[in-house]
């Protein structure tokens, strides 16, 4: 079995301080660990989540284990544009420069359901809220680069559980086809790469770099969906780690240096992947960068259609 990629040491041992990032999802798995490694380093985090109670308990464990950096909690929840808008409102309060965004929350396989706005639960939450966050906090990155821009999308962007991924922009929101939960996580996965994608195209110049990563299969709870947690965590954990399940502090590694590699720079709009399951084994090792074995992930067209079609959803003109 493969060894998971990591990040150089050197990366995780530079300075930080002066640098301000913000990580979506960062009260758990490994947002939770981008986070803390992020602090150890000394820079400023802002670390985005849902119920600020968790965010806050979660930054006072860091702290309290010796992180340097400052770690601020703003309540945001990606299943509603309106909370979004309110969370950008918030950052701008904080007169903090943005050096890098980390677009890491995410849900998996989730029984049918609907955003806040009437978005199917996945493609709205992991692609759109991250779509308007981003576009939000452009002006500030650009005026602070050079910046990156991470999305974290998933080797199921390639197939998964035998769905292509590939984007339906007949039915994005499953009004008319019948629900599948991998079918809409593969789409909003696919969305996350196709959204990095199109960001280096149009910010080419600027010295804002935008990419995509897989971080792997790690033991979150974003599995919640599928099996009890623990059945992954205690039950099959010895056979799913043989299978290639990989730990949280693992999985952040593609994260980590996508955030912080400087030669990143020279692959503006890649996708970097830990071990993953692709249709092509030669993919499963991963790589830093990696191409996509999806014909879908270098479909230009497609990526500035769903520029389009997004801008339009959330509502900016």
């Amino acid at each position: 079995m493969a060894k998971p990629l990591l990040c150089p040491p050197h990366l995780l041992s530079t300075n930080l301080s002066g640098k301000t990032f913000i990580v979506t999802g960062g009260n758990s798995g490994i947002g939770l660990v981008t986070v803390e490694q992020l602090a150890r380093q000394g820079a400023r985090v802002i670390l985005a989540c849902r119920r600020p109670s968790e965010g806050e308990r979660a930054a006072a464990d860091i702290k309290q284990r010796g992180a340097a950096g400052k770690i601020d909690v703003l309540e945001l929840d990606l299943a509603d544009l309106e909370s979004v808008r309110r969370f950008s409102a918030a950052f701008e309060k904080l007169q903090t420069p943005l050096h890098g965004l980390v677009n890491n929350a995410g849900v998996m396989n989730t029984p049918f359901g609907r955003t806040k706005q009437g978005f199917e639960t996945q493609f709205g939450t992991n692609h759109l809220g991250h779509y308007l966050l981003t576009e939000l906090l452009l002006p500030h990155l650009q005026k602070n680069s050079p910046a990156r821009i991470v999305n974290l999308s998933s080797c199921f962007h390639d197939k998964a559980m035998g769905r292509e991924g590939r984007i339906d922009f007949d039915d994005l929101n499953f009004e008319r086809k019948k629900y599948d939960g991998w079918v809409a996580y593969g789409q909003s996965k696919l969305a996350n790469l196709l959204h990095a994608k199109h960001l280096a195209k149009r910010l080419s110049g600027s010295g804002v770099t935008a990419v995509s990563v897989h971080p792997g299969w790690v033991r979150t709870n974003l599995i919640r969906q599928s099996m009890p947690l623990w059945f992954q965590d205690i039950l099959l954990k010895p056979i799913f780690r043989l299978a290639g399940m990989i730990e949280p502090w693992e999985g952040t590694q593609s994260t980590l240096y996508a955030l912080l590699a400087p030669e990143v720079e020279k692959h503006n709009g890649a996708y970097f992947s830990q071990l993953g399951l692709y249709r092509e084994k030669e993919a499963t090792k991963g790589g830093w960068p990696l191409r996509s074995p999806n014909p879908h992930a270098h479909d230009d067209a497609a990526a500035e259609r769903l520029d389009a079609v997004s801008r339009n959803l959330v509502g900016l003109k």
